[in-house]
């Protein structure tokens, strides 16, 4: 049995401000630590119920996060960007199950550090209608797959996004929002209990998971941050302009939908 991990970070205990997902300070280098032993007991987990193999994908800004020789050794580790399917990356419809470690509401919603893919770029992304966190944006494309989330783990704003859309997927909350950058989180020891146990209980479970999947084609739209960056956005020769700072476009495959969020997201470096 495969599991694949992607792991961010604003989700993990201990991890409330900007500054600790970015290189350079030691707030940063504390928060990694506390990410990579996260996920390492997410991949303990995984093994607890059965797995035979974990790939874990760094899925957090540079994706140089996960610190290699902190983390479980029986896993495998994707590091660096770019890369095909950015958070997902690796992913295939080879493996049985995901969990998606460290993750966090999304964009324009209540919860820590709370966005969409881009935080600078992106106010809003809708697929179908379906305004969509990290977990259901990706979630969606390893439905496509045919591979089921089976584990979600953050805080309790993402587990209200979240969870109506991974009804069965296992759900470790480590922390409690009290504003955007604020949160009553438990400790890292308690966090990674959780995270192990909710981990086994997912693999042992697996076979009542079901893929999360939204019908194609595909609609995308994104509300950008400001009108400069729709601007920008709307250069792209296939793009609908559908406000002042809005964007959309048509796309078959999910693959396809995240392709153009993570270019519209490395586009949006020109206008920091």
């Amino acid at each position: 049995m495969k599991i694949f991990i992607s792991a961010d970070i604003e989700g993990v205990a201990g991890v409330v401000a900007p500054p600790q997902g970015l290189a350079g300070n030691p707030e940063y280098e504390r928060a990694r630590r506390l990410m990579t032993a996260e996920v390492s007991a997410a991949v303990a987990g995984a093994f607890d119920g059965g797995a035979s193999g974990v790939l874990v994908n760094d899925s957090h800004g540079p994706m140089t996060n996960l610190i290699a020789e902190e983390l479980d050794p029986r896993a495998e580790l994707i590091l660096g960007r770019p890369k095909a399917m950015g958070m997902f990356a690796g992913l295939d419809g080879g493996f049985d199950g995901a969990f998606c470690t460290g993750y966090h509401a999304g964009a324009g919603q209540h919860g820590v550090l709370s966005h969409t893919v881009n935080g600078f770029a992106f106010s809003a992304i809708r697929v179908n209608g379906v305004d969509c966190a990290e977990a259901t944006l990706y979630g969606a494309y390893a439905g496509s797959l045919g591979v089921p989330v089976i584990l979600l783990t953050g805080d309790d704003r993402m587990a209200a996004q979240c969870a109506p859309h991974f009804p069965r997927a296992r759900i470790a909350v480590v922390k409690h929002a009290l504003g955007q950058r604020a949160a009553r989180a438990v400790s890292p020891e308690q966090a990674r209990a959780r995270i192990r146990a909710e981990a086994e209980r997912a693999v042992r479970d697996i076979g009542g998971a079901a893929p999360f999947t939204l019908p194609g084609p595909y609609r995308l739209e994104i509300d950008m941050s400001t009108v400069a960056l729709a601007d920008l956005a709307a250069t792209i020769p296939v793009a609908e302009r559908v406000g002042p700072r809005g964007v959309a476009f048509a796309a078959d495959t999910m693959p396809a939908v995240i392709g153009w969020v993570n270019t519209l997201s490395a586009m949006s470096a020109s206008l920091r």
